[in-house]
């Protein structure tokens, strides 16, 4: 495969996707030029600033950090075409009108440089119909690249050839967005809506029309069709008011008209609720109203036989909810058969259509059954895919079950299953591939270089990855130490929400002094999300309710020794962090020697939350790194962000927010794809052994602010307390993070070392956890998960 880089990529088109796919490619440093129209008033560019400064408020926040926006350049198609030669990449994201994309096609092509890829963000045009125009030339480096909305969060992208698009340039650009952009990559064929949109927009009209048919409330569907089933809270109609009726419509309508042979084809239109939320210019949660709206407090549903909203509390009904509950698909599906509830019916007939829906066009969409369910779960957001489901509840029996419905007139389309479903199989699903029909095979995963990358990749349910579990060296109830035999020993925790106990802690200091006698490096790493939750407070609360000081100072003790433990290792620990990492677990991952984090990684120092302070350490190195980015002495101006970030219990919004709250250092390292988390971590450490790691000297020399800097925080939570904006124990609490941060109570500018910043850091938090309305949030956030504001 060709080397190919992309050191600058243009975006055509500032609306809601390029806009956002702009975002994420500055996400990832890749320079970006966002074009759009020339604008009729204001500057030129008015148009792509406007979209630029959106970015900076929308939610969930589409940039890493809000300060990234200055990095996106802005342009128009009249003034400066002549940008795109410098580009490697170009992305269309305009209007999904096929006369609009070809009128700007042509406008840009004498533009595009000789070597570049040049793809179109369609989510379900034909690609093939785009490239018309083209000479040979460009329709070779010419595709389809689907991005998912919001293109930050969602994993997929649908990669989309033409009859003529060169192979390498697929390959390059499947590495490209799987490794620099962290996304899971589908290979479609060129068919409309492609993979995920076309089975899952069926999925979505299939239980509308049923909706219909069963006389069900939108409500009622919605409390069957999401967790209960293993899709996304949103389930159905909320999800098409996220999506934006009117771009649901858009996405029916080119079924419509691109699939006039389909033998479903008549259900694509829109249903008559849709098209009358829509004429009223009800479009979903962008116009606050679709067929949920929220009226103060409170979720309304629309009651389409009076045109109206009513108060939302439907439920699944007792049949359903208990036939959902069998343990297994195939005693699920039996169950739903069976009742006469129609609930129960509904979910079976919803099921049923997509099965036979997904079978009958499999071939003509995509390569291999994996590559559907893959789609539709990433695409989608279902726990499972489409036929994961289907053979876990005996493939043979399913069969049955659609063809006696298919005759008995009870199913969407009289359309016969494809004779390979009934070819003696058990399954389409195998531990070494999936089948693709096209050739009758079982299709392997992508053998790209990419790939060898990710140890555990997101697996299908017949996937086994434990050949990359390694060998054990060690383990006990809190932590495995492993190892995959290229001389870097592995931590994972065991424990419940990976938080910190006791047996984790006996664990770390076990694999360290393993590390250290045999190995070059350790990672700690964890096989699922979170990173860590933060230390076990069950642990400590009896021993506190007890009124046990000293055993409860010993267990605060140990946490920070434990965190000094990793930072003064022989060899390198690298820290590498997925998801939440809170508390404890972003303390150790501070002392680390490096830390590598996954892009969405949610990093804080949330003690504050349960009426403590970070004990583990986390004061004392941020009181440290501090003092170590000092400008001129003034350490004062460097605390304020941490102090504002520990006494609000702040979480970082990414891994580059992170980094601007201090909580990772500008020398981490950011991965895009969570799937590449270890095996970055294993390189990184490795790479500083190689280079002669050594431990860092111990901080003898730490300038502190002291009780001046304590005294200027304590004036401004007088004024928040004052304002009301916070409690009394807020403001003790706030306090003691103030001293610890400033060293204590001694004179400003004074040197100290850690040991004294530690010894400052538990006395305050012991301080804390023997105040009583401490001891009432720690115990409310232990029986409820929340934090208790007292």
């Amino acid at each position: 495969m060709t080397q190919f880089h992309v050191r600058k990529v243009a975006v055509l088109g500032a609306g809601v996707m390029g806009a956002q796919i702009a975002a994420h490619l500055i996400n990832a440093k890749v320079p970006v030029v966002l074009f759009d129209l020339p604008a009729k008033e204001g500057g030129r560019n008015s148009i792509v600033t406007k979209a630029i400064d959106n970015l900076t408020k929308l939610s969930p926040a589409p940039l890493g950090h809000k300060s990234l926006a200055a990095q996106i350049e802005a342009a128009n198609f009249d003034d400066h075409l002549e940008k795109l030669r410098d580009c490697d990449l170009i992305i269309e994201a305009v209007a999904e009108r096929m006369e609009i994309k070809h009128g700007l096609y042509a406008k840009i092509a004498p533009f595009i440089a000789p070597h570049a890829v040049f793809a179109s963000n369609t989510s379900g045009l034909s690609i093939t119909e785009l490239s018309h125009g083209f000479d040979a030339d460009l329709k070779a480096r010419f595709c389809g690249v689907h991005f998912f909305n919001p293109p930050r969060y969602m994993y997929l992208v649908e990669l989309i050839p033409t009859p003529t698009t060169q192979a390498h340039i697929l390959d390059n650009l499947e590495v490209f967005l799987t490794s620099t952009l962290g996304k899971g990559v589908i290979r479609a064929k060129d068919t409309p809506n492609f993979v995920a949109n076309r089975i899952g927009v069926f999925s979505m009209l299939a239980t509308m029309h049923h909706t219909q048919a069963f006389k069900l409330g939108f409500d009622e569907v919605d409390a069957l069709t999401g967790p209960l089933i293993g899709r996304p809270k949103s389930a159905t109609y909320r999800t098409a008011d996220v999506v934006g009726l009117d771009t649901m419509a858009n996405v029916i309508r080119t079924m419509d008209s691109k699939l006039p042979d389909d033998p479903w084809h008549s259900f694509y239109k829109a249903p008559e609720v849709l098209t009358a939320l829509i004429s009223q210019g009800a479009l979903g949660q962008k116009t606050k109203a679709g067929f949920f709206k929220k009226v103060g407090d409170k979720i309304m549903v629309l009651d389409a036989a009076k045109a109206d909203y009513k108060a939302s509390d439907a439920e699944a009904s007792i049949d359903a909810e208990s036939a959902l509950r069998q343990k297994g698909w195939a005693n699920k599906f039996k169950a739903l058969r069976d009742a006469d509830d129609p609930q129960a019916q509904f979910v079976w007939a919803c099921f049923r259509d997509v099965f036979h829906y997904a079978a009958y066009h499999l071939e003509a969409i995509a390569d291999n059954a994996r590559d559907l369910d893959l789609a539709i779960r990433w695409g989608f957001g279902w726990s499972e895919g489409i036929f994961e489901i289907w053979q876990q509840a005996g493939w043979k029996q399913v069969v049955e079950w659609i063809e006696a419905d298919i005759a008995a007139g009870k199913s969407m389309s009289n359309a016969p299953l494809p004779a390979w479903v009934k070819d003696g199989r058990d399954g389409v699903h195998e531990a070494g591939g999936s089948y693709a029909p096209a050739d009758k095979t079982m299709r392997p995963r992508s053998a790209l270089a990419v790939y060898q990358k990710q140890y555990f990749p997101d697996p299908i349910f017949t996937e086994n990855f434990d050949a990359n579990k390694g060998e054990t060296i060690w383990e006990n109830e809190g932590l495995r130490a492993w190892t995959q035999g290229d001389g870097v020993l592995i931590a994972s925790f065991k424990s419940k929400g990976n938080t910190v106990g006791g047996k984790v802690i006996e664990g770390v200091h076990k694999a360290i002094e393993l590390a250290e006698a045999g190995f070059k490096a350790l990672v700690i790493w964890q096989f699922k999300e979170p990173f860590s939750f933060g230390a076990d407070l069950s642990d400590a609360v009896p021993a506190l309710a007890a009124g046990k000081m000293d055993e409860f100072e010993a267990m605060v003790k140990t946490f920070q020794d434990t965190s000094m433990r990793i930072k003064y290792a022989a060899v390198p620990v690298v820290s590498a962090v997925r998801g939440m990492c809170f508390g404890g677990g972003c303390e150790f991952q501070m002392h680390s020697a490096a830390t590598v984090a996954a892009l969405e990684s949610y990093i804080g120092l949330v003690e504050a939350g349960v009426g403590l302070l970070p004990g583990g350490g986390g004061c004392k190195e941020l009181a440290l790194r501090s003092a170590a980015s000092a400008i001129d002495g003034d350490v004062f101006t460097q605390l304020k962000t941490v102090f504002q970030t520990l006494a609000m219990a702040s979480v970082g919004s990414s891994a580059i927010d992170a980094k601007e709250l201090k909580l990772l250092r500008g020398t981490d390292s950011i991965v895009f794809n969570s799937f590449e988390l270890l095996h970055t971590a294993k390189q990184v450490a490795l790479g500083l052994a190689a280079a002669g790691y050594r431990a860092p000297l111990p901080a003898k020399a730490i300038v502190v602010a002291g009780e001046v800097g304590i005294a200027t925080f304590k004036a401004s939570l007088t004024n928040m307390l004052q304002g009301r904006y916070v409690s009394e124990h807020d403001v003790e609490v706030a306090t003691r993070i103030a001293t610890a941060l400033c060293g204590g109570v001694i004179e400003r500018g004074s040197v100290v070392d850690e040991k004294w910043l530690l010894d400052v850091e538990r006395k305050n938090f012991i301080a804390l956890a023997l105040q009583p309305k401490s001891q009432a949030r720690i115990a409310h956030t232990l029986s409820t998960g929340k934090p208790l504001r007292n």
